[in-house]
């Protein structure tokens, strides 16, 4: 009983990892990493209040944006696909901000009647 091996699949060829790419990747990395660092440092220096609150939204969307930009590959489109995209996802988290704080205000001021 003999034993042959026949190797039909392909043969994989390694490529070498292009430097652009990687340096890419760290940088988007590194921009990343600095907006969550101002996020982090605001959380522990600041006073919690509308301020903290509106640098932290607007860190959000900052980040969203190159999110979106980057890793969707929407950075090279029309930046009207880019805001008919991000647009409508800023008014679905207006709409849930602004239900939670009516929904908090009828349930504080039903508290204040009964009470």
């Amino acid at each position: 009983m003999s034993h042959t091996h026949h190797d039909s699949a392909p043969a994989l060829h390694v490529h070498p990892k292009d430097p652009a790419k990687i340096r890419k990747v760290w940088m988007t990395a590194g921009i990343l990493a600095f907006f969550t660092a101002v996020e982090f440092v605001c959380a522990f220096t600041m006073h919690r209040g509308p301020l903290l609150t509106s640098i932290f939204v607007l860190l959000t969307f900052v980040k969203t944006f190159y999110i979106v930009g980057e890793f969707m590959h929407l950075k090279y489109e029309r930046k009207v696909l880019i805001w008919s995209i991000v647009l409508p996802v800023m008014f679905i988290i207006w709409l849930i901000v602004a239900l939670l704080m009516q929904g908090d205000y009828i349930f504080v001021e039903r508290a204040a009647i009964f009470n």
